[in-house]
C-alpha cells in the first residue's frame, strides 16, 4: 500500500486538514484504500490552527520513514521551517520520497529547506511577490502547480484539489481519480499549466465552447489546428482562445493535450495496444512523443505506467 505522510507544520488551516480525507482517504484500490496515512509533526502534541481550529497529533517526524509521498501542511504564518522539520524533509526527499505541498504556505516551507533552490515552484498570485524576495534562487511558475525535482506546489487552495487529484490519477490510474472528482462533485483536474486567476475572471459568454470542446474530444486521435477550432466555434483565433481560457483556465491547445493524455492513459489502463498505437489513437502522434509527455507529466514511462494501473 502506498505509504502517505502528512507533516503538520503550525499554524495549520481547516482546509489543508482536510484534504488527506477528501481526496487520498477515498482512493480505492479494488475494495482497500489506495494509500495508508499517517499524520506527524516535529513536536508531538495539539498542534494549533487558524481561527482557533487544529488537531492533535501524536507521531514524530520519524512517521516519515518509508513514506512514498510526504505531504506538508500548514506554517500559515509563513515562518522559516524548524531545524527538526528541515532535516526531515531533507531525508525523506533523499529516500525517493515525493513532497507534496497543497498550499502557497507549504511552498514557503519547502523553499525553506532548500528543497526548492535552482527549481521552479507554483505559488499563487497574492504571495508571488513575496516569495520571489524570499526565494530569488527559486522560478516562480504561474501555473496551477509544478512539478520538479520529485517536489510539487501549486497556486493555492483550488489548485491543491487538481494537484491532488493528479497525484491519484499517477499512482491508481484515471478512472480512479475521476470518481473522486465526481464524489467531491468538481471537474476533472485541470492541467497544470492552466494558469490561476490574478483577479476574478469575468462570467463566461452566453454562448459557451461547450459544442467545440465536444467536438475536439470527438477527435482526438486526428490533428487539430487554432484555425480550425476558431472556425468551428465560428470566431477568431484570438477571440477563441480567450474565451477557452475564461471557461477552462487553459488555452485551447493546452486542454487538448490534457484530454489526449486521458485518453492515453485509458487506453494503457484498459487494452493491449501497443505504446506506439496508444499514442497515434490519442492523437500524441509517435511513442516517442508519448513517452516525452509521460516522462513531463508524471515521471514515468507509459510501460511503468501500464504495469502498475491494469485494470482488473
Amino acid at each position: 500500500m502506498h505509504r502517505l505522510a502528512v507533516v503538520a507544520v503550525p499554524p495549520v488551516t481547516s482546509f489543508e486538514l482536510s484534504i488527506p480525507d477528501i481526496v487520498f482517504g477515498q482512493a480505492r484500490a479494488g475494495a482497500e484504500p489506495a494509500y495508508e496515512v499517517v499524520c506527524c509533526t516535529a513536536d508531538p502534541g495539539p498542534v494549533p490552527g487558524i481561527g482557533g481550529v487544529g488537531l492533535t497529533v501524536d507521531r514524530g517526524l520519524d512517521a516519515l520513514a518509508g513514506a512514498a509521498t510526504v505531504l506538508v501542511i500548514g506554517g500559515a504564518d509563513l515562518a522559516p521551517p524548524a531545524a527538526p522539520v528541515v532535516a526531515a524533509l531533507r531525508a525523506a526527499r533523499a529516500a525517493g520520497a515525493r513532497l507534496v505541498a497543497p498550499s502557497c504556505a507549504g511552498a514557503f516551507l519547502l523553499a525553506g529547506c532548500g528543497l526548492l533552490a535552482g527549481h521552479r515552484a507554483a505559488v499563487g498570485p497574492q504571495l508571488a511577490e513575496r516569495f520571489r524576495r524570499r526565494h530569488p534562487d527559486v522560478t516562480v511558475s504561474e501555473t496551477l502547480y509544478v512539478a520538479d525535482a520529485g517536489v510539487y506546489t501549486c497556486a493555492g487552495h483550488a489548485a491543491s484539489i487538481d494537484l491532488c487529484l493528479h497525484l491519484v490519477g499517477a499512482d491508481h490510474g484515471a478512472a480512479v481519480a475521476g470518481a473522486i472528482a465526481r464524489a467531491l462533485a468538481v471537474s476533472p483536474p485541470r492541467p497544470a499549466e492552466a494558469a490561476p486567476p490574478a483577479e476574478p475572471v469575468a462570467p463566461p459568454p452566453a454562448v459557451s465552447l461547450a459544442s467545440t470542446r465536444e467536438w475536439m474530444l470527438a477527435r482526438l486521435g486526428e490533428p487539430v489546428a487554432l484555425a480550425e477550432l476558431a472556425r468551428h466555434a465560428n470566431t477568431s483565433v484570438r477571440t477563441l482562445t480567450r474565451r477557452f481560457r475564461a471557461e477552462t483556465g487553459s488555452s485551447p491547445l493546452r486542454w487538448l493535450l490534457a484530454r489526449r493524455l486521458d485518453e492515453a492513459r485509458r487506453l494503457l489502463e484498459t487494452t493491449d495496444l501497443s505504446v506506439d498505437a496508444v499514442a497515434r489513437r490519442a492523437g500524441l502522434g509517435t511513442a516517442d512523443s508519448l513517452r516525452a509527455h509521460f516522462a513531463r507529466e508524471l515521471g514515468r514511462t507509459p510501460s511503468s505506467y501500464r504495469a502498475g494501473h491494469r485494470a482488473g
